[in-house]
């Protein structure tokens, strides 16, 4: 690693550190102890393939270039950073952006599961953001099911020669939405209405995060058009290692 990687992981890591520092809040991620135990096991052992695909994928990438390591990291800490600054909602609740978008463009969304979930690990145990025993729930909505969104709305605007800058903010800004929408599905599978049943309940939770999480969406699509513009701009050589040329193939 030399002196240039080094300070771009140091500064990220400050970057994290300063703003990761968020009170206690009832945020996206499902608290500890909410969901019931048979939910907990359900969604955890879902996560299982997917986060065997992610660690051959980046292992993969590493064999391939070992200097990836460097925009792997900055995907990392985008996530970290991004999804740990939470917001209140009007409904009293709390919304946040997930930034998993970026690293499903750069990598594909195999190697954002085990991003993601290192992430949430750090979130739970030093944030009290999320729980250990709703880690599995968490880690499928915003680190499997979003960066698999985001990345088939990235690779559908490819197909279809939508502008490049336009591709990645709507592949980051839907895939953020898509987190949302899964984390109510499991909520209203957890906790159905009486009236109505868990479709009933799913709109009632979408409901709670909407008002702030578009707003925050359309936020996080253009972050990550700005940070892959700088990237490409003054990281060229660790982004053609990884084989991705903005707005090309990866």
């Amino acid at each position: 690693m030399d002196q240039k990687e080094k300070k771009i992981i140091s500064f990220l890591s400050a970057f994290a550190l300063i703003f990761a520092v968020a009170p206690t809040a009832n945020a996206m991620h499902i608290m500890e102890g909410y969901l019931p135990p048979k939910f907990c096991i359900f969604w955890g052992v879902i996560c299982i393939p997917f986060l065997a695909a992610g660690y051959q994928s980046i292992k993969r990438t590493l064999a391939m270039s070992r200097k990836s390591i460097t925009i792997l990291a900055i995907a990392g800490a985008f996530v970290f950073v991004i999804s740990s600054l939470k917001i209140p909602s009007i409904t009293g609740s709390c919304s946040h952006m997930t930034g998993t978008g970026l690293g499903a463009i750069l990598f594909g969304p195999s190697a954002v599961s085990i991003l993601g979930i290192i992430v949430l690990v750090f979130q739970a145990i030093l944030l009290a953001h999320g729980g250990i025993t709703t880690l599995g729930a968490n880690t499928f909505s915003m680190a499997i099911a979003g960066p698999l969104f985001s990345y088939g709305i990235y690779k559908l605007c490819q197909k279809l020669k939508v502008n490049k800058n336009v591709g990645i903010f709507l592949a980051a800004s839907i895939g953020d939405l898509f987190t949302y929408c899964i984390t109510s599905v499991q909520l209203a599978l957890a906790y159905p209405s009486a009236n109505g049943g868990v479709l009933a309940s799913a709109v009632k939770f979408l409901g709670v995060f909407a008002p702030t999480q578009l707003p925050l969406a359309i936020i996080e699509g253009i972050l990550t058009v700005v940070i892959l513009i700088g990237l490409e701009t003054y990281a060229k050589s660790e982004m053609k290692d990884i084989g991705f040329l903005y707005g090309g193939e990866n």
